[in-house]
C-alpha cells in the first residue's frame, strides 16, 4: 500500500489552475519501448509521462526515422524522445511552461540524444503556429495534444479545445509537408470533430489503435490521423 499513489482530478472554477501539490522532488526513472522517462509521483497531479498515449508514441516512433518532427503542447516531451530515438532527423517541441519543458530537456539527456537536433521552444501554441508559418518551416509529422482547456496566465485568452481545434489543424497543415501526418489526440469525454470543416485533407479515427490493453477505460482518449 505504501507503493501505491492516486490523484483526484476535480471541476476548477474559472480561471483556476492545478498548482503543484508537494515539494519532496522525487524523481525516478521508467522504460518504455527503450526510452527512458523521469518521473514524479508525489509533487504534480500529473507524472510527467501520460501512459494512455503509449501506443501513439510507439506509433510516431515506427515511422520517424530521418523525418522532421514537430511536437505541439509537448509537456515532458516524450513524443520527442521516441522520435529522435527513432533517428529522426529533426524534433521541435512547443510548450508554454518552463517547469515541464526543463523536465523534457532532462528526458533528452537521460536518453543521450543531442540538443542541436532536437530544439525545446517556450511558446503558446497558438502564437506560434503563425510565426512557424511565416519561416516556411515544413515538417513530416506533427503531434497536437492539447489540453481540454488552459487558463494559463501566460496566454492572453482560455483555451478551449471545442473552440480552437480548427484553428489548431488547420494552422498545422500549412507546415505538413506533403506525404506528412498529424495525430491530433484529445481527452475532452465531449469532443465533436467536424471533419466538414477541413476540405483539403483526409481524417481518420484510429482511437482504437492508440489505447493500450491494460487501460479499461477505452474513453481515456481519441486520437485522428490526418494527411494531405
Amino acid at each position: 500500500r505504501d507503493h501505491i499513489y492516486w490523484r483526484t482530478r476535480v471541476r476548477r472554477r474559472k480561471k483556476e489552475q492545478y498548482e503543484k501539490i508537494d515539494m519532496q522532488k522525487d524523481f525516478f526513472t521508467v522504460f518504455e519501448y527503450g526510452a527512458k522517462f523521469k518521473v514524479n509521483l508525489k509533487d504534480y497531479l500529473d507524472t510527467g509521462l501520460f501512459l494512455d498515449h503509449r501506443e501513439t508514441r510507439k506509433l510516431v516512433s515506427s515511422i520517424a526515422k530521418g523525418k522532421r518532427v514537430l511536437n505541439l503542447f509537448a509537456y515532458t516531451c516524450s513524443f520527442s524522445v521516441h522520435a529522435a530515438l527513432a533517428g529522426s532527423s529533426f524534433t521541435k517541441s512547443v510548450d508554454l511552461s518552463n517547469t515541464y519543458l526543463a523536465w523534457g530537456r532532462d528526458n533528452f539527456i537521460l536518453n543521450s540524444l543531442p540538443e542541436e537536433n532536437n530544439e525545446i521552444i517556450r511558446a503558446d501554441c497558438m502564437k506560434f503556429l503563425d510565426d512557424e508559418i511565416d519561416s516556411g518551416a515544413l515538417f513530416d509529422i506533427i503531434i497536437i495534444d492539447p489540453p481540454t482547456i488552459s487558463r494559463s496566465k501566460k496566454m492572453d485568452q482560455m483555451f478551449d479545445i471545442q473552440i480552437d481545434y480548427p484553428y489548431l489543424i488547420t494552422k498545422s497543415l500549412k507546415l505538413l509537408s506533403s506525404r506528412g501526418v498529424i495525430f491530433f489526440s484529445t481527452n475532452s469525454r465531449k469532443f465533436k470533430l467536424d471533419e466538414s470543416l477541413f476540405n483539403s485533407c483526409s481524417i481518420k479515427e484510429i482511437t482504437d489503435k492508440t489505447i493500450p490493453l491494460d487501460f479499461h477505460n477505452k474513453k481515456i482518449h481519441r486520437c485522428w490521423k490526418i494527411t494531405l
